[in-house]
This record gives C-alpha cells, sequence and structure tokens, in this order.
C-alpha cells in the first residue's frame, strides 16, 4: 500500500480544493466524505483519488492503514451556520475531531484541522488567534457552529496546557468568509459571490441585507473574504513546513463591505453594477455579525509569505475561470 495524506470533507468545499491541489503534486490521496444524492461528486471529478473511506467507518479503516498515513487534513464537518440539531453537531463536529486528533497523537501523525472565525461570535472580544485556554474562554460563538467548532479549540487547549501527547504537527485554521470553486453544493450557505452571479450575469440587480446597526450603511457590513485557493496555499505551506504548529486565522487582514464585492462581481462580469436591499431575516438579525477581520501577524511570523489575493483578484479568478465557465469545477 502506498503513502498517502487522508482528506476528511474531502468532497466539500474546502477540501475538494485541497484534494486537488494535493492530487496535482502527485501525492496519494485518499477522501473521508459522503458524496450524497447531489452534484457533490463534481468536485472531485478532475483529481486522482487513491480511495474513498466511509466517515462511519473511519476509525475501523485507520486501525488497518496507519502506518501509511503521511497526514490528517480534517475538514469534514457540519459547516451550516443556521444547523440547530445539537446532537448531530456534536456527532460530526466535535467527537470525530477529538477522534483524530487523538489518533494523530498516537500514531505520530501530523493533523491539519478546520476551525472557523465563527467562534469569534460579535467580535467584541477581537480577532486574535491567541490559542491560550484562557483567550478561548472569553469568545462567545453566536450559533451551534461556531460554538461545536470553539469546544474543539479548546479540547486542543487543554491537552496542550496538560502536556498531554500531541501531533508532531497540528495546527488549527480559523477560516473566515472563504469563497471560490466547488461551493456550489451548499445551497445557501455558499458564499453572496456565488448566489448572485447568475442575477449578475443575466443583467439583474443584486439584493443585500439592509444594516440594522446604526454604524453601518446597508450594504456597509463588513467581512474578511478570502479566496479558497489561498486557503489551499496555507494547507501545502503547512505542510511542507512540519515544525509549525498552533492555531492560526486564515483570511485576508482586510474587511471588506458586500457592497463592494457585489460591485467586484459585477465588474468581473463586465456588467454596470445595479444593487438594492431587503431586511435582514429575524430569525438570525440578533446573530449577525457587522465586522470580521482576521489578524493574520501569527501566521506571518511562522514564516508564511504567500500571497493573498485582494477581494477584486479573487473575484475576478472565481468568476473568468469557473462561475462563466460550462463547467464551473476545480
Amino acid at each position: 500500500m502506498k503513502d498517502f495524506v487522508l482528506v476528511t470533507g474531502g468532497a466539500g468545499f474546502i477540501g475538494s480544493n485541497i484534494v486537488a491541489a494535493l492530487a496535482e503534486q502527485g501525492k496519494s490521496v485518499v477522501v473521508c466524505d459522503w458524496l450524497e444524492t447531489g452534484d457533490k461528486w463534481k468536485n472531485l471529478a478532475s483529481s486522482v483519488i487513491s480511495d474513498f473511506v466511509d466517515p462511519d467507518n473511519l476509525e475501523n479503516w485507520l486501525a488497518q492503514c496507519r502506518t501509511h498515513i503521511t497526514a490528517i487534513i480534517h475538514m469534514g464537518a457540519i459547516s451550516a451556520t443556521t444547523e440547530t440539531d445539537g446532537d448531530m453537531i456534536l456527532d460530526r463536529n466535535f467527537r470525530p475531531s477529538r477522534m483524530l486528533w487523538t489518533w494523530a497523537s498516537d500514531n505520530n501523525v501530523p493533523f491539519i484541522y478546520a476551525s472557523s472565525a465563527a467562534t469569534y461570535g460579535d467580535g467584541a472580544a477581537g480577532f486574535d488567534d491567541d490559542a491560550s485556554e484562557a483567550a478561548l474562554a472569553r469568545l462567545k460563538p453566536l450559533n451551534l457552529y461556531g460554538w461545536s467548532k470553539q469546544a474543539f479549540d479548546r479540547f486542543v487547549a487543554r491537552e496542550i496546557a496538560r502536556g498531554a501527547t500531541t501531533p508532531p504537527q497540528w495546527a488549527g485554521l480559523k477560516f473566515f468568509n472563504v469563497y471560490g470553486p466547488n461551493e456550489y453544493h451548499k445551497g445557501g450557505m455558499k458564499s453572496v459571490i456565488a448566489q448572485c452571479y447568475p442575477s449578475v450575469a443575466n443583467g439583474e440587480a443584486v439584493t443585500l441585507f439592509k444594516s440594522h446597526h446604526p454604524d453601518y450603511e446597508d450594504g456597509g457590513q463588513l467581512r474578511d473574504f478570502v479566496y479558497v485557493k489561498d486557503c489551499v496555499d496555507v494547507v501545502l505551506w503547512l505542510l511542507d513546513n512540519p515544525k509549525v504548529s498552533g492555531l492560526f486565522n486564515l483570511g485576508t487582514g482586510k474587511a471588506r463591505s458586500f457592497k463592494d464585492l457585489a460591485t467586484a462581481v459585477f465588474k468581473a462580469a463586465g456588467k454596470e453594477p445595479q444593487i438594492t436591499y431587503r431586511d435582514t431575516p429575524i430569525e438570525i438579525r440578533d446573530k449577525y455579525q457587522y465586522f470580521t477581520e482576521a489578524n493574520m501577524q501569527k501566521l506571518r511570523a511562522k514564516g508564511f509569505g504567500g500571497n493573498l489575493r485582494s477581494l477584486e483578484d479573487g473575484i475576478s479568478d472565481y468568476v473568468t475561470n469557473y462561475l462563466a465557465k460550462d463547467d464551473p469545477y476545480r
């Protein structure tokens, strides 16, 4: 059996982009995910996959293949911020992460996992990727998804604080607002870029949420939008730098407005901007983030010198090379 990298959630958005990049490098990749009944399989159609693992059988499979796994990249999770089933979130987001952390520690395998900017809640405690127990305890996620990611970050922090065995390399990545190819199966959870592009292409107006905060104009809500290709570059850099471990923000370091985003989509499509606004739905209004911005100093200080695309450059690549194509998949 060949050595390989295991990517959980490998058929999902970020995971499939990581799989594609690893396959392009000639690495053997095993994907652990459910393909379900929609078009999710298309996320992997262009990549060479060595094997597929049913998530329900992952623990048994690990026992059989333990000497051949060179790294685990754990992207598998329920990523919907609107999910309300707490028991399912624990079964899909927290417990598998804990099991993989323990397995990677016991078997001396590098472990990279997806955390989230959703752990920062409304941002009142800032956006510094401090991995100490005290700093993590101050964060107040606004939804169940964010809490599940926070729970695992805190589990890792406690393990490290008590001197427990850890993987030889570990990295948690607090993804901010990621966009790019292969997000199409996410429905209402895909980026605003992917959601608004069909209207833009048809010469129609794009509708954004109104602001219900006195400090922000309509469409002026700010997010740190980061292109998925840049996220993949960080993962590949970590694999190439096995001495780097820690919990890291992964955004651009520059907050931009939804109005900026929509304008960039119109420009990339060669259209004049047409933007209208509607009320933010009541059910999410009290949990709505008005500002997120990644502090990227920690990752940069570790030596990451890669380019992180501006919003305009990322959207231009996404629209031109994917959304405007008959085959929009990577």
